[in-house]
């Protein structure tokens, strides 16, 4: 792994960038993906002075959790410290890619980082991705199935849960009749032929897809391959948004409070009134989370631990579940470990640099 290219591609092998929500804006921000990578500075956030940094450690590469641009930019004056930014990182050659919700939603990424944090078991994702799995239906020889599936399956299909090589196969009779110009794998042009063929069926994620079907079509020794594919409305228990857990010992509410505050280095925690009662359950979700409370309801979490809640929204609480905003630097600041665990997968051939820039724009008296 040499480029800037080879690196997003490992990071997206992870956490594909179709993954990401839909007001996101993660990937490479500035900068050429063929270019070779000197060094790479990881951040929560890119701003000027972690671009500073970065030419002081001979870094050409940023990698930010957060994207430094959400929305288009039509001017470059420097009149914020958005443009600014992108203006310092063009002038001395350093790219710049974020890695957001992508990173969020996957089932390794930074809220099961933060479950680790807290000790807590049983880790699964608070609120699944839908609409994420398509059901792919290939009609194959039979002789020559266990090939097709086994290649499918090599790129991802038939992964649904723990499980993995999950197919449903079905037998039949496949008829067709070759025309002129075709070469057909069996039979004769003109003739109508009959073959055994297995109908195949595999789940498969959307961001699989196409890399499943270049190997079945590969691997398939028909001519023309007859496939469906058919969208699913289930939900992905291994990508989505939050995450809930439980802790090994049932523990006082304040007692677990002051745990979070410490493993967190919180400058304060806001929190909803406690309801006296042992916490064992919890959900969680780094960063803007509120929109996950009737996701923790539901799940029978005791405590929702989040940030950048709204003083109306913690009435929501209901005295049903304790709300604890611990503050958005706070949930998310290990994510540059995550990241750099993530690199550290391959034999890089560059320095890899944690910030010591604190980029926290919230201050504590």
């Amino acid at each position: 792994m040499r480029t800037i290219g080879e690196l997003i591609q490992h990071l997206e092998g992870h956490a594909p960038r179709v993954t990401q929500e839909t007001y996101d804006n993660s990937g490479l921000i500035v900068g050429d993906a063929q270019a070779v990578i000197s060094g790479v500075l990881i951040a929560l956030d890119c701003i000027e002075a972690v671009l500073d940094e970065a030419i002081a450690k001979n870094c050409n590469l940023v990698i930010a959790h957060h994207p430094i641009v959400f929305k288009g930019l039509k001017s470059f004056t420097g009149k914020n410290y958005v443009e600014r930014t992108v203006i310092k990182a063009i002038q001395n050659n350093i790219a710049i890619f974020a890695i957001h919700t992508n990173l969020d939603n996957y089932r390794f990424g930074v809220n099961y980082r933060i479950g680790q944090l807290m000790g807590l078991k049983n880790l699964r994702i608070l609120a699944p991705k839908e609409g994420n799995l398509i059901k792919i239906v290939v009609f194959v020889p039979t002789a020559h199935a266990d090939a097709v599936r086994l290649s499918m399956n090599a790129e991802g299909a038939g992964q649904i849960g723990n499980y993995d090589q999950c197919s449903f196969n079905s037998s039949g009779i496949g008829t067709f009749r070759a025309g002129e110009g075709s070469q057909p794998f069996v039979g004769n042009q003109g003739v109508l032929h009959e073959e055994a063929e297995l109908r195949l069926e595999m789940i498969c994620r959307k961001e699989y897809v196409a890399r499943v079907l270049s190997v079945m079509r590969q691997t398939h020794p028909y001519e023309e391959v007859a496939y469906d594919l058919i969208p699913l409305q289930n939900s992905d228990a291994f990508q989505g948004a939050g995450m809930v857990g439980e802790l090994e010992t049932p523990v006082d509410e304040a007692e677990f409070l002051q745990f979070v505050k410490k493993q967190f280095g919180c400058g304060v925690v806001k929190h909803t009134k406690l309801l006296g009662k042992q916490v064992k359950r919890i959900a969680f979700c780094g960063g803007s989370g509120s929109f996950l409370l009737s996701n923790a309801k539901a799940a029978k979490a005791d405590v929702f631990i989040t940030a950048d809640y709204k003083y109306h929204e913690f009435f929501d609480a209901e005295d049903q579940i304790v709300i604890a905003d611990i503050g958005h630097f706070e949930s998310e600041q290990y994510t540059v470990n995550l990241i750099g665990d993530l690199l550290n997968e391959k034999n890089v051939t560059f320095a890899v640099h944690f910030t010591e820039t604190n980029t926290n724009p919230v201050n504590y008296l």
